[in-house]
């Protein structure tokens, strides 16, 4: 399949075209089987994700919470982008991109042939995203709007998903693992990276705000057509784990 180019500017793409893109003319498929679909809300605080789709919430606050070294996954992010594995030419998902902090050694990572799809349920996150990979050239990186239920992504587009302190602000987690595990081509990686929420261990912000801890997470992303393949132990790490899946 063929990809566009990799040097025209960063852009905002509808999942019809990334769906659509070097695709072959060929008769229309029989029409498929309605995808399952949750019908019962996660057990997240019902006003979880207001303050990132509320318009009036400068980004630029957001930046100077989450991209200080106060924050464990700021501070250990070499260690987080290299657990990815990630390797020229491939294709890697950021899932709650928000500020975009991972973008740049993302973008590096798999260079000029591969392509960084930051992804976010927030459409100033989503500008700032497009914005930031003009201003630092960072041409292989592609902004998508997403939303509760799906990433928006393609079937097999991608060979690695990244989701860091997001996944417990996932309002229907089970569409949103249907939707990762389609967008991941055959053996592609999902990487977790969240709050450890142990009741009498965690601090009262996490037990409030996190919905499950990590085997809770693990039992939900194995059901959905996961396989664990490893942990792995970060230096820095206090509040956080990270957990890496591969598609079967």
């Amino acid at each position: 399949m063929q990809r566009p180019s990799l040097k025209r500017p960063s852009c905002v793409v509808p999942v019809v075209l990334l769906a659509l893109a070097g695709c072959r003319a060929e008769a229309d498929p029989a029409p498929a089987a309605p995808e399952p679909h949750q019908e019962t809300r996660s057990a997240v605080p019902t006003d979880i994700n207001d303050k990132f789709l509320d318009p009036t919430s400068p980004v630029e606050e957001w930046s100077a919470r989450w991209e200080v070294e106060s924050r464990e996954v700021f501070a250990c992010r070499d260690q987080i982008v290299a657990a990815l594995a990630l390797q020229p030419g491939q294709a890697v998902a950021d899932v709650g991109t928000g500020t975009g902090l991972f973008l740049g050694p993302f973008s590096r990572a798999v260079g000029d042939a591969g392509r960084v799809f930051a992804v976010d349920i927030a459409q100033k996150f989503v500008d700032h995203v497009q914005k930031r990979a003009q201003k630092e050239e960072m041409h292989n990186v592609v902004a998508v709007l997403s939303n509760e239920r799906s990433v928006a992504l393609a079937a097999g587009s991608v060979d690695a998903i990244f989701v860091c302190d997001a996944y417990h602000h996932f309002e229907y987690h089970e569409d949103m693992l249907r939707s990762i595990h389609s967008a991941l081509r055959p053996g592609g990686r999902l990487v977790i990276v969240d709050f450890e929420r142990i009741p009498g261990v965690s601090r009262e912000w996490i037990l409030g705000h996190v919905r499950a801890g990590k085997e809770v997470v693990t039992g939900e992303v194995l059901g959905a057509g996961f396989r664990l393949e490893r942990e792995v132990k970060v230096d820095g790490f206090e509040e956080n784990y990270l957990l890496v899946f591969t598609r079967t």
